[in-house]
């Protein structure tokens, strides 16, 4: 494929919101079976009133990014677990799971169509991948859909907090992000939706975001309303609180092995009690959006947990861990086999 010239866009001044490419793909699932509409350019939906989407929720949906690499090539960073943890997500929703080859083929094919907006390489900036699907079909009685829609749209981004590499602050929630038992390990809209009151209070009164305790005893660190979150410990080992209400990260699950095999740290994965939190020396987000984002303080009502890292700099293990997987996602640290597929 002929390399296309790029979109002519400020690369600098980009932000994480949507932008209208020229491509999506498209699926839909009826009487059984999917049949793949393929490549479509009207980024509407049509939908009837009466589709199970807009009466329970019936949604899931997932969130990936494109590169150009050093060399110039388009590459995605390990879409085999999108297409899994979706798979997963539609699963538990009562959706036809979309086969992980067809998952993988719909975000090769959107990719190469809208290779133009996929951001140059050393501007910082990716190309979002969307995928999601609904219930579709009209559904009135508490019931799966009788069809559904998958569809996957993109977008060139920049950094999905503004200053990202600046500390954030966050702020310990009173309300639970999951119930137990619940869908909190899938990829739900549903989930968002009940996220979303808690996040604008947040934002609100200054904080970037909240950090969620478990449900049924208020005392282990969960994760944040749309990121896992990990800590640093005194002896510079990776802590990585561990729930089944915790959504699966792929880059928490990438950098725990960058710790291990890349850095050479010690990597606990366990229950996090929040009263050790104040013991931490480093702390930080991690998702496809954010990649990792350090912490610099987390606000309670019995007052604020500064991290020694501090508020004006990622710590050191935490900029160590960033650097090395944004290195291997854009080609210039070689990766673990299996982890960039290559697109054009």
């Amino acid at each position: 494929m002929e390399k296309m010239e790029k979109k002519n866009i400020d690369w600098s001044k980009l932000g994480f919101g949507y932008t209208k490419t020229d491509y999506r793909w498209q699926a839909t699932w009826e009487d059984g079976k999917w049949t793949e509409d393929g490549l479509i350019t009207d980024e509407k939906l049509h939908l009837l009133e009466s589709a199970c989407v807009f009466h329970y929720s019936q949604s899931c949906f997932e969130g990936l990014k494109a590169y150009t690499t050093k060399e110039g090539k388009i590459v995605t960073f390990r879409p085999d677990m999108n297409a899994q943890r979706m798979f997963d997500s539609a699963k538990r929703l009562e959706m036809p799971p979309l086969p992980v080859d067809t998952f993988i083929k719909s975000i090769d094919e959107v990719v190469r169509a809208n290779a133009a907006w996929v951001p140059p390489y050393g501007t910082g900036c990716s190309l979002y991948i969307r995928p999601f699907m609904i219930g579709s079909g009209p559904q009135i009685g508490v019931a799966p859909a009788p069809s559904f829609t998958y569809r996957v749209f993109v977008m060139p981004v920049g950094a999905y907090f503004k200053g990202a590499v600046k500390p954030l602050k966050l702020a310990l929630s009173d309300f639970d992000r999951a119930a137990p038992h619940g869908t909190g390990n899938i990829k739900a809209g549903l989930n968002y939706a009940m996220s979303l009151y808690p996040t604008m209070e947040a934002h609100r009164n200054g904080y970037a975001e909240n950090v969620y305790l478990d449900p049924q005893t208020r005392t282990y660190v969960e994760e944040t309303g749309g990121a896992n979150i990990i800590f640093v410990d005194q002896d510079n080992n990776l802590v990585v609180p561990k729930s089944d209400s915790i959504l699966p990260s792929i880059t928490r699950r990438s950098l725990v092995y960058v710790g291990e095999h890349f850095l050479g740290l010690k990597v606990v994965e366990r229950k996090v009690r929040f009263d050790e939190v104040k013991n931490f020396k480093e702390c930080a987000l991690c998702g496809t959006a954010a990649v990792l984002a350090p912490v610099g303080l987390i606000h309670t009502h019995e007052g604020d947990i500064v991290f020694p890292s501090g508020m004006e700099k990622m710590g050191e293990i935490c900029g160590k861990l960033r650097s090395t997987l944004t290195g291997i996602q854009d080609g210039e640290i070689e990766a673990p086999e299996g982890w960039i597929r290559e697109i054009c």
